[in-house]
């Protein structure tokens, strides 16, 4: 029952050897799952190390603008507290970021080959 050749297996997905389910879909969708997931992932990255840097750099642009947006709604944080947050908040953004794409990879279209771990050939690359 490798390959997604089980009884229990449907079209829209097949279960490879590692346990890593991929669902088939149409060419259109599998561009348009590919490009958002990768779009919001490298966001998010991007985002939560601009947070790190707000957390770590009392200097910094992000960070002067949380600041102010604090002071606005009438609230004064203490500078370790906000550093705190903003770095859990960073991390956290960058996790979802990471899960985003891992799930994107789980999509391929119609056709598609499967990946080179996946495939019974052997790869004979010593000359």
């Amino acid at each position: 029952m490798t390959d997604g050749d089980g009884p229990g297996d449907s079209a829209a997905g097949s279960t490879t050897r590692d346990g890593r389910r991929d669902v088939v879909v149409p060419m259109r969708l599998y561009k348009t799952v590919t490009v958002f997931s990768t779009l919001i992932a490298v966001v998010c990255v991007v985002f939560g190390f601009m947070l790190l840097d707000a957390a770590t750099l009392n200097v910094s642009f992000l960070g002067g603008i949380v600041r102010a947006g604090l002071s606005a709604l009438g609230l004064s944080v203490g500078d370790g507290v906000l550093s705190t947050v903003l770095a859990v908040v960073a991390l956290g953004v960058i996790g979802f970021g990471a899960g985003v794409y891992t799930l994107g990879t789980r999509f391929r279209a119609r056709g598609m080959g499967k990946s080179q771990e996946d495939s019974n050939e052997d790869s004979d690359n010593n000359g």
